[in-house]
């Protein structure tokens, strides 16, 4: 199949911006729960009727302040309650939010300050207020920095006092559909970050058809979901948004090294998350089983559980000897896993990254089924996902309702809909590159099936070119081998080469527990491990998987395992975790050649 769509299951009002969302709120579910908070330790709930006055009491002080109508103002935050009530506070005061990763350097920050020309930035902590501080004088736009850990809120409050509601009223009006509410700047994988211009229309149309699509999951005063992605991710303002749309009760996470107990205290009732976090906790609870002893029950429990998922899919379902076993697992392992993940939902929504098959049916078959999706910051998140009804792993399921995808003769994913970004702030070239006809061309390589649903096989500018002539997409063999338990990363090379071969680094915290169990010394790391034969031996195990998912061709023949990690402040990778493979490339060409070395 070429194309494929689905009818809207929501009209974007055409003269409404998202602060409707907020008074809506108050004026149906006053006193319903529509945000919680951390105080004292305790998460702590905030009614609709709570979260409004708060959101404008800060508006007041944005306006007091000289925020204009369409002024952008900065917001460089972990996740967390000040981040969603500063971003409506922006909105409320006719302006426009341009988030900042908490971890960008002072370069990057610098860059998508004087790029937006932002008149304010609200920042976190010191070191957000000092990187900063440090490019102020290349920043003339930028008039105020407030920060959140130094009162910022309560002095913002504070100053407005004298602004009238009525004040309010009209300036978080002001803004219709199609007026900039945000611009959030892409990763950067291949150079400079560009802003992407997301209207209130692209959040009316992808949270309200996201909401409407998968409604068991947003029932108001029943269900609820806890944010750890980074709200400055355009994923995390999806979970945001559709938060406040339907409305149920949203927490935020600023750490997730905390993440297993806040889910316990917190027990959402929905999950989002990136495949790395359900791939940690699967290596976690199997890590745990076999220190204590039990690993070949888990893992008998986990071939199990993919069979009754895999059965699921089958008109005939799963057989009575099948359905006694998964019985039986679900009292000794099971529930104990769910109970990981809060005890009370029963789907999570994965993006970012392929999930993979194995893992899907593993999620599923243990009764928390995980709705894998897709999207970019062009379409405003989730272009395409699973239907809680009919989920269909492997792919990440049908375009959102009111869109249409479409597969260009070369492969390339193309997307049309009301979700989409209206173009990139200030650069008239890259948009006119990107958007033709209406059409947004994504870069990405995919299928669509019988059923309109969506395969992602991989990024257009990625595709290997072996020596002998072979196409290769990285992305399938990365993810499988990434799956593993002792690998953090992985990058597959061979572009003009005789063959396949991959960068692998080690997953710190499990390469410890490795270590201990194997009798290696104390405080081993990946440099003095990286030629050891029995960690050599794991990490071809991995390997070797990952060469199951595709053809001889394109498998990898060779491997090196990198002393060190790729991180964010060395450039090898984006704050949403996408490898800058030019940068990696480089950096480590000592160790490609090394792999085609005899």
């Amino acid at each position: 199949m070429r194309e494929f769509s689905l009818p809207a299951l929501y009209e974007v009002p055409s003269d409404g911006n998202l602060t409707d969302l907020i008074r809506r709120n108050a004026t149906q579910h006053p006193d319903v729960a529509v945000m919680s908070r951390k105080v004292a330790g305790a998460w702590t709930d905030v009614t609709a009727t709570e979260f409004l006055a708060e959101v404008r009491a800060a508006a007041k002080g944005l306006i007091a302040a000289g925020v204009q109508p369409g002024d952008r103002v900065a917001l460089m935050s972990r996740t967390r309650y000040e981040w969603v009530q500063m971003d409506f506070a922006i909105w409320s005061a006719g302006a426009v939010t341009v988030p900042v990763y908490e971890t960008s350097s002072a370069e990057q920050t610098q860059w998508i300050l004087g790029d937006s020309g932002a008149v304010a930035v609200i920042v976190e902590s010191d070191a957000h207020a000092a990187a900063v501080e440090s490019v102020r004088d290349r920043l003339p736009a930028l008039r105020h920095v407030w920060q959140i850990d130094q009162g910022a809120v309560e002095q913002l409050c504070g100053s407005g006092a004298e602004v009238t509601e009525e004040t309010v009223d009209e300036r978080s009006t002001s803004a219709k559909a199609d007026d900039p509410a945000t611009i959030v700047y892409t990763s950067g994988t291949t150079g400079r970050p560009k802003g992407c211009v997301l209207t209130h229309r692209s959040f009316f149309a992808e949270c309200g058809n996201v909401v409407e699509r998968l409604k068991p999951l947003f029932r108001t005063g029943e269900c609820s979901v806890l944010l750890f992605l980074p709200a400055a991710h355009v994923f995390g303002r999806l979970v945001e948004v559709a938060s406040v749309m339907a409305p149920i009760k949203l927490g935020c996470v600023p750490d997730i090294k905390n993440l297993t107990d806040e889910l316990a205290a917190f027990r959402p009732t929905l999950i989002l998350g990136v495949p790395r976090v359900f791939e940690k906790v699967y290596n976690s609870a199997r890590a745990k089983a076999q220190a204590d002893g039990k690993g070949k029950i888990f893992d008998k429990a986990a071939d199990t559980a993919i069979a009754y998922s895999r059965a699921m899919g089958t008109p005939q379902g799963p057989s009575f000897g099948l359905r006694l076993k998964h019985k039986l697992f679900d009292k000794l392992v099971y529930s104990k896993l769910r109970a990981v993940l809060g005890g009370r939902g029963e789907h999570a929504i994965s993006g970012g990254a392929p999930l993979g098959e194995r893992l899907g049916h593993f999620f599923r078959g243990i009764g928390f089924t995980v709705l894998e999706g897709y999207g970019l910051t062009e379409s405003c998140a989730a272009t395409a996902f699973n239907p809680w009804d009919r989920q269909k792993i492997g792919t990440v399921g049908q375009p959102l309702p009111g869109s249409v995808v479409r597969i260009a003769d070369d492969g390339e994913v193309l997307l049309h809909g009301e979700h989409l970004f209206s173009g990139y702030w200030k650069n008239e070239t890259a948009t006119a590159d990107a958007l033709t006809d209406g059409w947004f061309h994504t870069g990405d390589i995919g299928t669509l099936d019988e059923d309109g649903y969506l395969a992602i096989t991989g990024r257009k500018k990625e595709i290997i070119v072996t020596a002998g002539g072979k196409n290769v997409a990285p992305a399938v063999i990365e993810d499988r081998i990434r799956a593993h338990a002792l690998i953090a990363e992985c990058m597959v090379v061979g572009d003009g080469r005789p063959f396949v071969g991959a960068l692998v680094t080690l997953d710190e915290d499990f390469l410890g527990r490795w270590s201990a169990e194997n009798g290696k010394p104390a405080g081993s790391t990946a440099a003095s491990l990286r030629e050891d034969a029995e960690l050599l031996a794991v990490v071809q195990q991995a390997v070797n998987d990952g060469n199951a998912a595709v053809s001889k061709a394109e498998s990898v023949r060779k491997f090196r395992v990198l002393p060190t990690q790729f991180t964010e402040e060395a450039g090898h990778i984006t704050p949403s975790l996408k490898l800058k493979r030019n940068v990696v490339a480089k950096d480590f060409a000592d160790e490609i050649e090394a792999i085609y070395r005899g």
